[in-house]
């Protein structure tokens, strides 16, 4: 009876589980049950509950992580493009797959039958992370820099308050190499936090431009310091309990900043900033939240060692993720879709809607699931200023499984009569028969939300399903 030595072993089961992750692939989509971005993970993991150790490991230029609750898609599409535009070759979970199947399935999609990556010396691993998937990732690849975008209340039922993220990431710390850069954003008092008792390198990245400090900030889920109790008092706040901080108990302060934005102005299609190291930069994605997460890419992007140009490019030649700021053209009319998940990043995308010129006024369509990739509790709509645009508005609709809270929470904003409207097909045949071609029409979907409407623009032809996407 043949048998086999314990590395064989392991290639043997790390072989036979590519294969099953493959064959799922394959399988999905043939049946149209998605891209594959999650399942073949999810089957591989049956295989060898260690793959993703196994196969990321491979990687000669290591790997990085981005996580955060707002902002990891976008941040992790601008750092690839940037590597992109450096030549150098990634490995990248692009559709946002971000859970521990997700970085299996983009793994096995790179390795061939045998269980090795091509080229697996020259490539660099960068992996979008779930804020809770964090000390599992950061266990099984051993990455050389992990960035922290920010730290909001989101999905309640599934992740509890901001302290239960803040100990899952201290756990994964813990996890982490020792010599391995941590990316923080100063302006975050909760992300700040995580600089504590942190031996290695540190990297901060933050925005530096009073003509963006505000009084309207939004829902804070950040008051107290953790270190002592003492409350925070802010000579600059951006958002939310985003800014320039100080804890009034023990001192503890906003750090100096490697990569800062400064000079920043914002249109309808682009921003453009200055970036400390890199010079004048301008990107098609536009909100003071993108400026942040661009700066989280870049701080990454130095730490790599890219080049100036490559970074400037990769900022400029970025694509919005779907649903992050997407443009959909139907039938004349330019469909804006930006995804909002929690009440600090719907805060901002309202912000940015009341600081466009609406022409004539705002179309604006606000779409909410409860579904488990929601989160199940939707009262944090109660905490979104839907207020802001309530005379800049020329037509309104609420739509999605929960079409009935979000008509009463606008008509308590004072939306003028927003229409109710059920399924994503009866959204689109209102809002075109509401609209005339050339009008930009806002659509703010919840994640499940923005599924189901990408799925029906793609039946109709304006869109690919979105793991055909750049």
């Amino acid at each position: 009876m043949l048998s086999l030595r314990p590395t064989e072993q392991v290639k043997a089961r790390v072989a036979v589980a590519v294969m099953a992750g493959k064959g799922a692939a394959v399988a999905s989509r043939l049946l149209g049950r998605g891209g594959g971005t999650a399942l073949p993970g999810l089957v591989a993991e049956r295989v060898d509950g260690t793959i993703v150790r196994d196969l990321g490991r491979q990687l000669g230029r290591g790997s990085v992580l981005v996580t955060g609750t707002n902002g990891k898609t976008t941040t992790s599409r601008i750092l690839a493009r940037a590597l992109q535009e450096a030549r150098i070759a990634s490995l990248h979970n692009r559709e946002g797959s971000n859970l521990m199947r997700g970085i299996a399935s983009e793994l096995i999609a790179r390795a061939g039958p045998f269980g090795r990556i091509p080229a697996a010396a020259e490539t660099l691993g960068l992996f979008e992370t779930d804020e809770a998937t964090l000390p599992a990732a950061a266990a099984s690849l051993a990455p050389r820099a992990i960035a922290f975008t920010n730290l909001f209340r989101d999905q309640l039922d599934r992740y509890g308050e901001v302290d239960t993220v803040a100990a899952l990431w201290r756990d994964a710390l813990a996890l982490t190499p020792k010599d391995a850069t941590l990316v923080l954003n100063a302006d975050d008092p909760s992300v700040a936090e995580l600089a504590d008792g942190w031996a290695g390198p540190i990297h901060w990245f933050g925005l530096d431009d009073p003509a963006f400090a505000t009084e309207q900030v939004g829902a804070v889920d950040a008051r107290w310091c953790r270190t002592c109790g003492g409350s925070f008092a802010y000579s600059r706040r951006y958002f939310a309990h985003a800014g320039w901080w100080r804890c009034t108990g023990c001192g503890r302060a906003r750090a100096e900043t490697e990569t800062t934005a400064t000079d920043i102005r914002l249109e309808l299609e682009r921003a453009t900033f200055r970036v400390s190291g890199v010079g004048e930069v301008t990107m098609p994605l536009t909100g003071l939240y993108n400026v942040s997460n661009a700066l989280a890419a870049v701080a990454l992007a130095k730490i790599l060692e890219l080049p100036a140009a490559a970074v400037v490019a990769g900022l400029a030649g970025v694509r919005p993720a779907f649903g992050r700021q997407e443009l959909v053209e139907l039938e004349g009319r330019r469909l804006r879709l930006m995804l909002c998940k929690n009440p600090a990043g719907a805060n901002q995308v309202f912000r940015l809607l009341a600081a466009i010129d609406p022409g004539p006024g705002l179309n604006v369509a606000v779409l909410l699931n409860d579904r488990f990739a929601d989160g199940r509790d939707v009262s944090w709509i109660w905490d979104v200023d839907y207020e802001i645009v309530k005379d800049r508005l020329a037509a309104c609709w609420a739509s999605g499984d929960r079409v009935e809270d979000m008509a009463l929470r606008l008509r308590y904003a004072g939306w003028p009569s927003p229409e109710a409207v059920k399924g994503p097909a009866a959204l689109l045949d209102a809002v075109l028969a509401a609209t005339h071609a050339g009008n930009d029409v806002f659509l703010v979907p919840t994640y499940t939300a923005l599924l189901d409407l990408r799925a029906e623009l793609a039946r109709r032809g304006a869109v690919r399903e979105f793991w055909k996407n750049d």
